[in-house]
């Protein structure tokens, strides 16, 4: 799975996909994450699997989510303490648990 974090400028999302790569390294899952941004999300959307937007882009979730879904691309929101989730066990959750929201989206 390719997770996409995204944020305004890139530099939370750079820490949080960081620690949500060494959590899904750690769980045995090969998962790919990344950092972006809110102005590169069009063109990152084509190479990712599941979108984790930051909690101060939630008014846009809406907009996000129809540029993602002819893509078949999932979104998230984080939630407003995830720089609290030093391990990124919390966050390869919420990638996991709206991937599967996804999928299960996409065979209804």
């Amino acid at each position: 799975m390719r997770i996409l974090v995204v944020c305004g400028a890139g530099a939370s999302s750079t820490f949080v996909a960081l620690r949500l790569r060494r959590a899904a390294q750690a769980a045995g899952l090969g998962y790919a994450a990344f950092a972006g941004t809110e102005k590169s999300l069009p063109i990152d959307l084509d190479t990712a699997d599941v979108v984790l937007i930051g909690p101060h882009l939630e008014r846009s979730l809406e907009d996000i989510r129809a540029l993602a879904a002819p893509r078949g691309v999932a979104v998230g929101v984080l939630p407003d303490d995830i720089f609290t989730d030093l391990d990124g066990a919390r966050t390869l959750a919420l990638a996991r648990a709206v991937a599967d929201q996804g999928a299960d989206a996409a065979s209804a």
